[in-house]
């Protein structure tokens, strides 16, 4: 029988606000992310889900932190992976398309066209991953998992390669957002397990729920 393990999963954009009705975001709808989920709690993981602003029922038996911008999931996130690595066996699975760049400001009444500027003054975001890779090496670094995800265009697996590696992960999912099937909001994908030493797990295009099978399997083999 398989040794259950502490999951922790970010799901879904991040938006970063000008003023209370304009933000930055991406088109990610955290299909991917919940599909992860869903399948780790089925497999009788205990699993913490930390999702940006997405329309998707929380999948059963999974527990859900809901944030909005990336400063926010960086802090659920760090809460999250605490309490999960004071376990033992614990995993970080980052499938969010967390926002580089937020305004400089934001404005706490709305804007008004006369008043805005032409220019967008931004600040640099957190990498959620890489302060996740470097606190897991602090907390429990024989024990714990991580798993990035590189939505690319063109040849994904080079920048995916260099993530993995800069990163630290045990794993980066790679796949290129323009093919047929593969963007954002599909209910399928086809993706490249990429190693640290370079190696590739190349699927065919497949459903969602089976690359994430696909994915915790490997967790649990790692």
């Amino acid at each position: 029988m398989k040794k259950s393990i502490r999951i922790v999963v970010t799901a879904g954009p991040t938006r970063e606000h000008l003023d209370p009705v304009r933000f930055l975001s991406n088109p990610s709808t955290g299909k991917m992310g919940f599909a992860i989920a869903a399948e780790a709690a089925r497999r009788g993981h205990d699993v913490t889900l930390v999702a940006g602003p997405v329309s998707l029922e929380t999948p059963r038996g999974v527990k859900r932190v809901d944030v909005v911008s990336a400063r926010e999931m960086l802090a659920a996130a760090v809460e999250a992976v605490e309490a999960s690595a004071a376990s033992g066996g614990c995993a970080f699975i980052a499938t969010a398309a967390v926002a580089d760049w937020r305004p400089a400001r934001c404005a706490a009444r709305k804007l008004k066209k006369g008043s805005m500027s032409a220019t967008l003054q931004l600040r640099r975001n957190p990498d959620v991953l890489k302060t996740v890779s470097r606190l897991a090496r602090r907390l429990a670094p024989a024990s714990f998992k991580l798993v990035g995800f590189a939505a690319e265009t063109g040849d994904p697996v080079a920048e995916a390669s260099r993530k993995c590696r800069e990163k630290r992960l045990s794993f980066i999912v790679a796949n290129d957002v323009t093919e047929k099937g593969c963007g954002f909001g599909t209910d399928t994908n086809r993706v490249v397990f990429v190693y640290p030493d370079g190696s590739e797990r190349r699927f065919p295009l497949m459903s969602k729920r089976r690359v994430a099978a696909n994915i915790i399997k490997e967790i649990e083999q790692c």
